[in-house]
């Protein structure tokens, strides 16, 4: 069913009040979907119901919800347009949002732990509080399902949009939890109660859907796709991961969550908006470069592109929205032949710490994101249900502690030849008290400092360095990297390296901690220059930092921090997929399409600032000339050339890597390698 994605998807929200009127007045078909055309747009999610609990279409089930004020059928007259000019159009309703039900069910609603409502108030603008699904609302919903399969002309997928994990004390959970031998009143309890509801609806709800179609796509949105969504993949037919960067979810949110996302096995789409800032931003429009940056990186990481926009109440396209996206899907539909059926080449599998702590985007998984990134390094993001088998390095970044269960999974990935990179409390077992494995080569020494209240000050950040020590590195951990010691701002953890462990850099401390009794100048506390334990080992194939080098360069990026880390994949992979001689804010993604027998290399290079202070924008395009770069080669190469535009591009082949120079890089251009 994924199959039927569509590479240039709009995403048309209509969340549209019951006291506008003329809603829909000025809609014309033909017009709609040749506006939609001429920009290019195969695919276009279109509205049965919005937050305002308003249906679109011609109901028969459901009269009472039809807006009072809906000038025509629609969502009927979308779909029919669509159809006839071969655009897809996929149905959104809402689920946990809906302000009419709200108002008319609220035994319905979610209750938070001290009885109030969860989610919005009822004196605050907007339709933000939550319905429970173990209440009859969910039978309003299977019913909702039945009546679109009704009096539709057609289904093509369903988006159930705001699916999230509930948390609720409503009288329905808390005589359920109790029949069950669960404590309401328990924090814990409630959320893995919550898990189960959300997870038995969308278990429930797809079944229903089936009942009617096999193939209409299924999707439930929670604004994002990590660990917590692959428990009931099997309900999804695809992944659509919303990801608006000025709108909450900034620039590292998609590709973290799409390198995860495309381990699982599902097609998806990536979802960013057309607003300057986020949905329902009318008259509002994104800088051309951010919505190119943002479409390409989604073809570069193997998801299709989907742009969200929201339709006018009377049924009118904004012109100057699809003026705006109409460029960029041009020249998406121009490579989408050398993105179809792509699976991306990768030398390594980074842990997702969202796994343990249900945080979208964890400073540890986000450093070392950048960090490789930045690196030009080809790589996933993994937990610990992904399969390590094709990665030739795993990086377990600053909090990944290991259970039984995971420990033997590191240990048969380290037997059966991989290599690893850990730092911090990565390795130790959950309780912290040692390292779970003799492969670390490594012992914990100490708890480390306490600060006034008593608390570790280990891996924590103190505005003005309080309780910093510094970094001496050696031997092959050096290079890049002056003869001098480096500031760790946050403090390392205090270990012993066993007799089989090279020592490739040492702890240095401080004089003294900052406190209010000894301090010196306007931050941290000069080095001592006195050597103490090791700050980085290395035993056979395991590298391992005692500071949390990848929280830290999410914090404030040192330099340093990241190339001890490309320091120690050098050590490690001497020879990656790819390497470059461009910026580093240049991303690479390389790709393979064996259907064609070839390699595609996308290279981007748009810079984000931030300008104001809410988010990052991308105005300027800056070109960039003569970057030199080397893959790894897969076997005899016939051809490199540019794509689409296709200039034949000189390549030589010397010690196992294939090397070509781009001549101009204007934003994004795609490299195809041709196996002969």
């Amino acid at each position: 069913m994924s199959d039927f994605l569509r590479y240039r998807q709009i995403h048309l929200d209509f969340h549209t009040s019951e006291q506008l009127a003329d809603i829909g007045g000025e809609f014309d078909a033909a017009a709609w979907a040749q506006q939609l055309v001429d920009a290019h747009v195969d695919s276009i999610t279109c509205f049965a119901r919005g937050h305002h609990g308003m249906i679109f279409y011609d109901t028969n089930s459901h009269p009472d919800r039809r807006h009072p004020h809906l000038q025509c059928n629609l969502l009927a007259q979308q779909i029919e347009a669509g159809h006839a000019r071969d655009i897809r159009v996929p149905i959104y309703t809402t689920v946990q949002w809906d302000y009419y039900t709200a108002q008319q069910e609220p035994q319905w609603l979610q209750l938070a732990a001290d009885g109030s409502i969860q989610g919005q108030k009822p004196y605050e603008a907007g339709f933000y509080a939550k319905l429970c699904l173990n209440t009859a609302y969910v039978d309003f919903l299977m019913a909702h399902v039945d009546d679109m399969f009704a009096q539709l002309p057609a289904v093509d997928g369903l988006f159930f949009d705001i699916v999230q994990d509930q948390d609720c004390s409503c009288t329905v959970c808390r005589q359920e939890m109790q029949s069950r031998g669960m404590d309401p009143a328990c924090d814990a309890d409630r959320q893995a109660f919550g898990w189960e509801v959300t997870d038995r609806f969308k278990q429930a709800m797809s079944g229903h859907v089936r009942s009617h179609s096999q193939d209409c796509t299924i999707f439930y949105n929670s604004g994002h796709v990590g660990p917590r969504q692959r428990a009931t993949g099997e309900t999804y037919s695809h992944w659509e991961i919303e990801s608006l960067p000025s709108g909450g979810w900034g620039y590292m949110h998609f590709p973290l969550s799409q390198r995860y996302a495309r381990t699982t096995g599902h097609d998806g789409l990536g979802m960013t908006g057309k607003f300057h800032t986020s949905w329902g931003d009318f008259q509002s429009y994104k800088y051309e470069a951010a919505l190119q940056y943002e479409c390409f990186q989604m073809l570069a990481l193997n998801a299709k592109c989907s742009i969200g926009d929201q339709l006018h109440p009377t049924g009118r396209l904004d012109q100057a929205t699809y003026d705006l996206v109409g460029p960029v899907y041009r020249e998406v539909a121009r490579k989408e032949a050398w993105c179809r059926g792509a699976r991306p080449l990768t030398d390594i599998g980074v842990f997702n710490v969202e796994e343990f702590t249900g945080e979208r985007l964890t400073a540890e998984t986000v450093g070392a994101v950048r960090m490789l990134q930045e690196g030009g390094h080809q790589f996933d993001v993994v937990d610990s249900e992904t399969s390590w088998d094709g990665y030739r390095v795993l990086i377990l970044p600053d909090a990944v502690t290991l259970d039984e269960g995971l420990a033997g999974k590191v240990s048969d990935y380290l037997d059966s030849g991989g290599k690893l990179i850990a730092s911090f409390e990565s390795g130790l077992t959950p309780d912290l008290a040692d390292f779970a494995l003799p492969a670390w080569g490594v012992r914990k020494a100490g708890g480390g400092p306490v600060d006034a209240n008593g608390e570790i000050v280990r891996g924590r950040h103190f505005g003005s360095g309080d309780y910093v020590d510094y970094l001496l590195a050696e031997g092959m951990l050096a290079p890049g990297l002056r003869d001098t010691e480096y500031v760790m701002y946050m403090r390392g953890l205090e270990i012993t390296a066993g007799d089989s462990s090279e020592v490739l850099a040492r702890m240095v401390p401080a004089y003294f901690d900052r406190t209010w009794q000894h301090f010196c100048s306007h931050r941290q506390t000069p080095s001592s220059g006195e050597l103490a334990g090791p700050a980085a080992t290395r035993k056979g194939d395991v590298i391992y930092f005692a500071h949390p080098i990848f929280r830290q360069y999410n914090q404030n990026a040192p330099g340093w921090c990241k190339r001890l880390l490309l320091n120690a994949l050098d050590m490690l992979l001497p020879d990656p997929l790819v390497r470059h001689d461009g910026p580093t804010g240049m991303l690479t993604a390389l790709n393979e399409q064996p259907g064609q027998s070839r390699l595609v290399l996308h290279l981007l290079y748009y810079v984000p600032e931030r300008r104001g202070q809410d988010f990052d924008v991308i105005e300027d395009v800056l070109p960039v000339y003569d970057v030199a770069v080397s893959v790894k080669l897969p076997g005899p190469v016939a051809s490199v050339r540019c794509v689409p535009g296709g200039e034949e591009l000189a390549f030589s082949e010397a010690m196992g890597r294939l090397n070509f120079t781009v001549p101009k890089l204007e934003g994004h251009q795609m490299v195809e390698i041709g196996l002969g």
